[in-house]
């Protein structure tokens, strides 16, 4: 009999679907200061990235898409959470590839291990109420991101 030691984190990537959203409170690149309690009242697309991985390099093209489809919907937001990464490295990568959306330094990870990240990217949707309501392991797509926030504005039914 063999026994497994490891375990693919795909196959638990939806732990905490139907769970309230670990708070968190993270300051932003331009200098403000981001608390997810503040974001109840709409749906929330959340984004654990950093500048040297080459699958979230790959994503960026298609949450670049996603966001502009969405950016003026009045129940929108969009965080960028940068996991393991420095910020003169997360700075450098946003002056090449500009990024309209939030984004916020996790420097001691708190915020990944809340949400029990297992690398990066990950993202998750969360409802009005503050509800994870979808969850990606690995880089999204357009078609992947809109069936998050579809799920997320139907309270997870979708």
């Amino acid at each position: 009999m063999i026994a497994s030691l490891g375990k693919d984190p795909r196959a638990d990537n939806r732990r905490l679907e139907g769970k309230p959203v670990p708070r968190f409170v993270l300051n932003t690149v331009d200098g403000q200061v981001i608390d997810s309690d503040d974001l109840r009242g709409g749906v929330v697309v959340v984004n654990f990235w950093n500048s040297w991985c080459v699958p979230c390099r790959q994503e960026q093209p298609d949450l670049l898409a996603f966001y502009e489809a969405h950016k003026n919907d009045p129940d929108f937001t969009m965080v960028g959470i940068v996991r393991d990464d420095s910020e003169s490295a997360v700075r450098q990568f946003l002056v090449s590839n500009p990024t309209p959306w939030i984004i916020a330094f996790d420097p001691d990870a708190r915020a990944a291990l809340d949400f029990g990240t297992f690398g990066q990217p990950e993202t998750y949707t969360i409802d009005a109420n503050g509800i994870v309501r979808g969850s990606f392991f690995g880089p999204a797509s357009v078609a992947d991101l809109e069936g998050l926030l579809t799920k997320a504005r139907d309270g997870g039914a979708a």
